[in-house]
């Protein structure tokens, strides 16, 4: 990686640090501000989070068109002023339509600032360092979300709408801040997006090439099973199988949501260092036993009658595990989309996996809520087992389609390291020694040819 793209690196991640730091303030307190300080009702107040996921659906499909043909620093910059204007909206709203409006703006906003920075630091990394560099951006997107919210949670007065409108107002400031460093960027003049940028005109049928690509469709196949799994599930599911199966304090809930983002901040970079260099696609199969251990747990958190700490500790520890395998996939998943994805069609690739992460966020939640409020306990529980299992089988069928250097971009490197230090010996003994050279020379091509061959799992 040269100066220039450590750089403005760096220059991304501390704006995306600091719109996550704004994002938290406002998080967990947008359903409380819209039903009950606002007076505007529940029904109000989940068609707002309604309106939030729809915005990012309907947008998400021309993002990526946008990205390849405009670039990412001016999608991202129109990303963070919508974002800016739903979020300051939202705070000086005080009636119905003008919470959905903004909301909508928010929601949009929010959703194409996430592929576009995904974009540019895939411009800004190499395949080596594409791990670190997200798991980077994962690791302080979480911190930035755990101070904003413990701050915010000390600023917020639930019989004051002037404390939510400062909320909100810090959050629309955060964003643009984000828009005002990224614009300070000077992308590299040829970044290494496998040796390429896309510089020539976006083929045709953008769309069908993405669904022609089978790797690309498991791995969306898998992304949705794994956000469906997880993410999902947080703000509706677990949480209502927390506070009505296993009869849990929503304060006890929040140490939990507290003990996810410590475990993802205390292990990022040491589990990096255990994953970065291993076969990606048993790290995901790896996350999907993990986490089926967490939804065992929360299933026996729901089955210990009379030993409430246990089934505290049983509920917590679902939230660590979960942060444990959330901690795996940020330097695994996205620089595996990168990687896929042809040099013209890198927004393309990051927009429809963004989308993919949508549609699960959207469905999960409905379905889980749906599935507890009915008192299906046992059928939501097993439902989110098999799910997890799903996870593994899906990622050791992605492992076979995906070519060394996808699967573990170290591989690569050290077999294209070894074939040069061959090459060097051949033109060395050349003249002396013909018929090794030739047979040198081979063990060369079969060595680099290796790369493009698809690994068993």
């Amino acid at each position: 990686m040269t100066t220039a793209m450590g750089a403005a690196l760096r220059r991304i991640q501390l704006g995306n640090a600091l719109s996550a730091f704004g994002n938290g303030f406002t998080v967990p307190y947008l359903y409380v501000y819209v039903a009950k300080v606002r007076g505007l009702g529940a029904g109000t107040a989940g068609l707002t989070l309604f309106t939030l996921a729809v915005a990012a659906l309907i947008v998400l499909p021309f993002t990526g068109r946008a990205i390849d043909r405009r670039g990412p620093l001016p999608v991202a910059i129109v990303g963070t002023v919508s974002a800016a204007i739903g979020s300051l909206g939202m705070g000086l709203s005080g009636s119905t339509p003008l919470v959905i409006a903004s909301a909508a703006a928010l929601g949009a906003g929010i959703a194409v600032i996430q592929p576009a920075l995904a974009t540019m630091i895939v411009w800004c990394s190499t395949p080596l360092t594409r791990s670190r560099s997200f798991a980077t951006q994962f690791f302080l997107n979480n911190l930035g979300l755990g101070v904003g919210g413990l701050i915010g949670g000390l600023m917020v007065d639930e019989n004051a709408a002037s404390s939510f409108i400062r909320l909100f107002g810090i959050e629309s400031v955060m964003f643009l801040v984000l828009g005002a460093t990224v614009a300070t960027v000077r992308l590299p003049a040829a970044p290494k997006v496998e040796d390429a940028m896309p510089t020539g005109a976006r083929p045709e049928g953008a769309w069908r090439a993405l669904l022609r690509d089978r790797s690309m469709v498991w791995l969306c196949a898998l992304g949705f099973v794994m956000f469906f799994a997880c993410y999902g599930q947080f703000e509706a599911g677990l949480a209502a199988y927390a506070t009505e199966v296993t009869r849990v304090s929503p304060a006890t809930l929040g140490i939990a949501l507290f003990a996810n983002t410590a475990a993802i901040v205390v292990t990022q970079f040491v589990v990096l260092k255990l994953v970065e260099r291993r076969r990606r696609s048993r790290v995901m199969a790896l996350v999907g036993l993990i986490w089926t251990v967490a939804w065992v747990a929360a299933a026996l958190s729901g089955l210990v009658h009379g030993a409430q700490a246990v089934a505290t500790g049983l509920l917590i520890s679902t939230y660590v595990l979960f942060g444990v395998g959330e901690s795996m996939l940020s330097p695994t998943v996205a620089p595996l989309v990168a990687d896929l994805a042809p040099a013209s069609l890198i927004g393309q690739y990051n927009s429809a996996f963004a989308l993919v992460k949508q549609l699960a966020m959207a469905s999960g939640p409905l379905l889980g809520a749906l599935l507890v409020g009915l008192g299906l306990h046992v059928a939501y529980v097993s439902l989110l087992i098999m799910f997890s299992l799903g996870i593994t089988v899906l990622a050791l069928r992605l492992g076979r389609r995906l070519t060394a250097a996808q699967d573990n971009p170290f591989v690569a490197r050290t077999r294209r390291a070894e074939a040069l230090a061959t090459a060097g010996s051949v033109e060395s003994v050349e003249s002396a020694e013909p018929v090794e050279s030739a047979e040198s020379v081979e063990s060369v091509e079969s060595v680099e040819s290796a790369d493009r061959v698809a690994v068993a799992a």
